[in-house]
């Protein structure tokens, strides 16, 4: 029996889009997991130094996707709590689809020194798009291969073709807290009200429904529950087409048959789209949105079926 640390952007989140994350990874790596003693942390939340005592001898310690690598790890925003000190002590870390946290500045001193010393040298990493790859690469780390986040990894063509390529009468939307434009957002649930005879929100971030509120459209439309439990149970309960900003939020709606149209607003869904072609309109475009949403479209993912058994081989995984 081996003893596996996970750390799982999905614990303490205030984004149920980890949640996603997690949860897809997780399902990726049961064959690993489910005869071994499996403990997880939270990837963003602090690590005290007895549960770090107790976790530097695991055998394995996989770091399960996110926004969480980018150019400068020091100061007060980051997505994964990893310093030098901790990676010494506890490390070192095999990557699962993990991405990096936004276009910018060339790596700095110090995140070149942490993540060559935090990130495994024996095993492969798995990161989400070729940016991320190809900035890993740059500071010397080249044990890494492309697979995408583990969220798409079911969307095999099997699965894309149960998907409906026509419009649903139903829609489930999100919006986003923390990018926010006023005037093409509010254009934007205009358009899905002109749209679909039934229009409904789901908050997957803690200020979503508050910024619904601030558009003023709280009363024109249906809010579900902010849990993921809430979401799964419409999707699978309703013929229904998810349009939004949230990026998860519409995978997850794929993962569940149903037709997505996600809004770009950064550069994770623009990198998936062109990687892989998860289906996308850039926000700035929103002119467009109706005739999308009235047409018939294929979901067509490009599974990197390859880097992904290849990441999988060295643990033995089996699909």
């Amino acid at each position: 029996m081996e003893k596996i640390l996970l750390c799982n952007p999905g614990i303490g989140s205030l984004n149920v889009g980890d949640q996603i994350i997690g949860a897809s990874a997780k399902n990726e790596l049961n064959s690993i997991l489910k005869n071994n003693f499996v403990c997880e942390v939270s990837t963003h939340l602090p690590l005290s130094f007895y549960y770090g005592r107790h976790l530097r001898n695991f055998d394995k310690k996989l770091v399960l996707g996110s926004n969480l690598l980018k150019s400068t790890t020091l100061g007060f925003k980051r997505q994964w709590d990893m310093s030098l000190s901790k990676a010494f002590f506890v490390g070192p870390f095999v990557l699962l689809g993990a991405g990096w946290w936004q276009y910018g500045n060339t790596p700095n001193w110090y995140t070149k020194i942490l993540y060559r010393f935090a990130l495994s040298k024996d095993f492969v990493h798995s990161v989400r798009d070729e940016y991320t790859k190809n900035q890993l690469e740059k500071i010397g780390i080249q044990n890494v291969v492309n697979t995408g986040c583990p969220t798409l990894w079911c969307l095999t063509e099997e699965h894309c073709n149960l998907i409906p390529q026509g419009k649903s009468d139903v829609v489930v939307f999100t919006l986003t807290d923390y990018n926010k434009n006023i005037d093409l957002d509010s254009l934007f649930v205009e358009k899905l009200i002109d749209s679909y005879q039934r229009v409904v929100f789901w908050p997957q971030g803690k200020g979503d429904s508050d910024y619904l509120e601030a558009l003023g459209f709280s009363s024109r439309v249906e809010s579900l529950s902010p849990s993921l439990e809430a979401y799964d149970e419409f999707l699978a309960s309703n013929e229904v087409d998810y349009v939004g900003t949230r990026l998860h939020a519409g995978i997850r709606a794929l993962q569940n048959k149903r037709r997505s149209i996600i809004v770009s607003i950064d550069n994770r869904a623009e990198e998936k789209h062109r990687d892989f072609g998860l289906p996308i309109i850039r926000r700035k475009d929103l002119g467009s949105l109706e005739s999308i949403i009235d047409s018939d479209f294929k979901s067509k993912i490009r599974i990197p079926a390859d880097a992904i058994a290849r990441w999988k081989s060295q643990f033995l995984i089996t699909s």
